[in-house]
């Protein structure tokens, strides 16, 4: 029962973002200023739609700024980004599906926040009136393509955008267009890249590899380190390079902060070297200053003690089990400079993740 609470205890990517959602489905909404009046948080409740401009009686704008940048993905990444952005008073808008206690967060981080859906056309559409840049991102879900393909077509038809900041995956690098092997939210990654490149806009795809502060690399460890010294996962002798969250938003607001040098270009974003497993451990006990050894667990088993009693939608159990089998394949073993190429700082090593969250870690 630990394990599986540690599995969706700290989730800042994509994966273990719907470890805590599990996937759930709002009514659709039109976008509207989510500092609105309560009037219209009940229609939005009640699926009612409401324009984002309202009359201007009514004394509610949108903001019309200069190098306006939405972000519609405010998970770790883009939260991360956010706070980055505004640190340097770059005005940002975010689109939200809720106006709860994480939007009125972003909101005192300086954002301006507005209630929208990307499988939702008028919703984008909408929240793209003054935008200059976008930051397209979403968590793990079977509608990837549609609100990439919804995104292209609300960009191309009623934005005017400088660039289109995609945030894709790493995989993709290494995809065609009849791989096989990769996961069903790889494939639609894959093809949404390919609905963007087709549009016409001007485009950036952002390519991370697994991320450093998933559960995977944080939650469990620390459980089985405490327990028994031991990073107990599913990757076989594979190599992997795992990125800290903040240096993906490091390098994504590098390249909003300043977006035209960038369109059309690819960034494969890792951490500084490939390490297997066992390296990795060792790099934790160099970080907690006590011995740490990984321990190889046979995937199946890993996912009947483990996956499957979390009651995953299949969509995003398949994706994960995926993502184990090909470190186990070795498709993990990849690296890049291009975060201190964008940033002019390397990306952190294991060891600095690690001794940042010692208590993390240690308990």
């Amino acid at each position: 029962m630990l394990v599986l609470k540690a599995l969706g205890a700290y989730a800042p990517n994509v994966v273990g973002g719907w470890l805590q959602r599990r996937f759930r489905r709002f009514p659709a909404v039109s976008a509207v200023p989510a500092h609105a009046p309560a009037e219209h948080s009940r229609a939005l409740d009640l699926g009612c739609e409401y324009p984002i401009l309202p009359d201007p009686e009514e004394g509610e704008q949108l903001m019309a700024v200069p190098n306006l940048v939405l972000i519609t993905g405010a998970g770790g990444v883009g939260r991360t980004v956010l706070e980055k952005l505004r640190a340097e008073e770059v005005p940002v808008r975010v689109m939200v599906r809720r106006d709860d206690d994480r939007a009125a967060q972003l909101r005192a981080l300086g954002a301006e926040v507005v209630l929208g859906d990307l499988t939702q056309p008028e919703t984008v559409a909408a929240a793209l009136e003054g935008a200059k840049s976008m930051y397209f991102a979403m968590p793990v879900s079977p509608d990837h393509l549609l609100a990439a393909t919804v995104a292209a077509s609300a960009a191309r038809e009623y934005g005017k955008l400088d660039a289109l900041i995609d945030m894709s995956q790493m995989t993709v690098s290494q995809m065609t267009a009849t791989s096989t092997a990769e996961s069903h939210q790889q494939r639609l990654h894959w093809l949404a890249e390919q609905v963007l490149n087709w549009s016409g806009l001007p485009v950036v795809h952002i390519r991370p590899t697994s991320f450093l502060d998933n559960p995977l690399f944080t939650t469990l460890p620390a459980q089985t380190i405490r327990e028994n010294g031991t990073i107990a996962l599913p990757f076989g002798a594979g190599r992997t390079s795992p990125i800290a969250v903040d240096d993906v938003a490091r390098s994504v607001a590098a390249v909003l902060r300043d977006p035209l040098p960038h369109v059309g270009h690819v960034y494969e974003l890792t951490g500084p070297r490939t390490l297997d497993m066992t390296e990795m451990a060792e790099g934790f006990s160099n970080a907690l200053g006590r011995p740490v050894a990984y321990v190889d667990v046979p995937l199946e088993q890993w996912r009947a003690e483990v996956l499957s009693k979390i009651d995953l939608p299949p969509h995003i159990e398949q994706h994960i089990v995926t993502m184990c089998r090909l470190h186990q394949q070795n498709r993990y073993d990849r690296a890049s400079q291009d975060v201190e190429n964008l940033t002019g700082q390397p990306a952190q090593t294991i060891e600095e993740f690690v001794a940042a969250r010692k208590d993390l870690y240690l308990g």
